[in-house]
């Protein structure tokens, strides 16, 4: 399946509704420190529900430990600056989407890393700055996850 990479989340609620969103698709959530909350967080365990026990979570001290840990073959950056638009790339298990945190986003270095097959876009309306977090990975995810027919889901 796919997996979902959050550099330094800051906001709970959307990790917890990232938590759900690998639950219920099957992706795995890879978090690199620091976060902006801890895990007794009463905003995450809410958004999250009883997802914790189903989804895949783990926390990476830093981003080469998430790169050594995933031995990705494709990443995407999901970037208000990016090249190519979701819809345009034909998307593999494995792959990782990465996203940066709410208040600024990946940062230059990261989108330029090594790793980074693409930097990747949602469309929006001009002049708006960014969309939700958790409901960015979610369109991600989703389209991922279309493209290889709803794999293991109960349609």
């Amino acid at each position: 399946m796919f997996r979902i990479l959050f550099h330094t989340p800051e906001i709970p609620g959307n990790t917890g509704n990232a938590i759900r969103l690998a639950a219920i698709t099957g992706a795995e959530l890879h978090l690199v420190e620091p976060l902006g909350f801890d895990f007794s967080d009463a905003k995450l365990r809410r958004a999250g529900l009883d997802y914790h026990d189903l989804a895949v979570v783990t926390v990476h001290p830093n981003i080469e430990a998430a790169w050594e840990a995933l031995q990705p073959e494709r990443v995407f950056a999901f970037t208000s600056d990016g090249e190519v638009s979701y819809t345009d790339i034909a998307y593999r298990p494995g792959d990782v989407l990465m996203f940066g945190p709410e208040s600024v986003g990946l940062p230059d270095d990261l989108k330029r890393d090594p790793h980074v097959t693409s930097r990747v876009r949602l469309p929006m309306l001009p002049s708006l700055r960014s969309l939700n977090l958790a409901n960015a990975a979610s369109i991600a995810v989703y389209e991922a996850w279309r493209q290889q027919g709803f794999t293991g889901a109960q349609l």
